[in-house]
């Protein structure tokens, strides 16, 4: 049912505090390499990393992954999980280990690894409760069994013969879908560096299940709203979904202008992070806001099929789409 706007926030009134996982990591894009971070909130079961790039044509040997637990230089921190392909022999490979107390542990190697000199990737690194597993540019590869707890993991660092396109962090708590099944779904994300808005992006084959729109972002300091909506090709707008930052509410807005409001905690806050995804299913759109999953909007599959465009606009400083 339509419900009424709630009154807007008093100029007394506080804004609660928010838990250490809604405060998103921005993706990151071009980084000079030898690189290393930190892991907002450290690593958990469900959580997301994704790594773009290109073998550069003249890469000597190889290059790594590393989940660390914490960034010193001397000693050296535990390795959790060193991924290293390694494309400078006739058969190209994996090694996965471990550090530990400054001592590596035996070796787990994979064969057939789809790299090659000059080539494009994306590598996906997701985390289970007993293994990572990872695949490459859209294939499943490796798992590796964890031997350190995830829970010290809290850096990462990228280091070799490798040029990163982008590096983005992702959690996957936002619907019953398996593992399986938002590999599928993720590897449909084209990642953009957007520093103007309004923003407009093309959708040439419309949208079906298993289809996933990202839309991460950071919320301006003098902030009024954020909208997100589809077109089909004659610019009607049957989804509209816009956060009002003056009375903090979120809601669907019909082709008519009437608005739906979504029930849950405002999570928009000035100099923060932000993580809107839209999974596409039979029967219209589930939403997710910062990884928690926000109930969904009805849409019958041919109306689906014929959106063409996805518009963004408001106070907040584009990340990617």
């Amino acid at each position: 049912s339509w419900s009424r706007p709630p009154c807007p926030m008093s100029p007394e009134e506080k804004l609660d505090p928010l838990p250490d996982n809604f405060i998103l990591q921005p993706p990151v894009f071009y980084p000079v390499i030898p690189y290393v971070t930190t892991i907002f909130g450290g690593l958990h079961t469900g959580k997301m990393v994704m790594l773009q790039g290109v073998v550069p044509q003249n890469a000597l040997s190889r290059f790594q992954v590393d989940f660390q637990c914490g960034c010193s230089v001397q000693p050296r921190p535990d390795i959790a999980i060193h991924f290293n392909p390694r494309f400078h022999t006739t058969k190209p490979h994996v090694i996965c280990n471990t550090l530990h107390g400054g001592r590596w542990q035996a070796e787990a190697r994979w064969p057939g690894l789809a790299l090659q000199r000059g080539a494009s990737f994306l590598i996906l690194f997701l985390f289970g409760n007993e293994a990572v597993k990872v695949s490459v540019n859209g294939h499943h590869f490796l798992h590796y069994p964890y031997r350190l707890p995830l829970s010290r993991v809290d850096t990462l660092g990228i280091f070799g013969d490798i040029l990163v396109k982008a590096v983005g962090f992702l959690n996957i708590n936002v619907s019953s879908l398996g593992a399986k099944a938002w590999v599928a779904a993720v590897f449909n994300v084209l990642w953009h560096l957007d520093r103007e808005v309004p923003c407009s992006r093309a959708l040439p084959r419309g949208l079906w299940p298993g289809q996933v729109i990202i839309v991460r972002g950071l919320v301006l300091q003098e902030s009024k709203d954020f909208t997100l909506s589809l077109r089909d090709r004659s610019a009607y707008v049957p989804v509209t979904l816009r956060a009002s930052f003056t009375d903090r509410t979120l809601a669907w807005i019909s082709p008519w202008g009437r608005k739906k409001l979504i029930l849950a905690p405002f999570l928009f806050y000035p100099q923060r992070f932000f993580e809107v995804l839209l999974l596409c299913h039979e029967g219209g759109l589930k939403l997710a806001l910062n990884g928690q999953g926000l109930g969904a909007t009805s849409l019958d599959q041919r109306a689906l099929e014929r959106l063409r465009e996805l518009r963004i606009s408001g106070s907040i400083q584009l990340y990617c789409v």
